[in-house]
């Protein structure tokens, strides 16, 4: 293998990781109150039974 294929093959592992790097850095957790997971919790709990009475048909 070429010098420059090491080198090229080297570069896009880089800009990969630090892609990766870059998104779990700036990645932020919700910080949810308890009536918000309450609303989320009935919306999935709602859609879950919407989607098994399709399911049914």
């Amino acid at each position: 293998m070429s010098l420059i294929a090491i080198i090229i093959i080297t570069l896009a592992i880089g800009i990969i990781l630090g892609g990766i790097l870059l998104l779990k850095k700036s990645a932020r957790k919700f910080n949810l109150t308890a009536e918000q997971l309450a609303k989320i919790k009935q919306r999935n709990e709602r859609l879950d039974k919407e989607e098994q009475e399709q399911n049914k048909k």
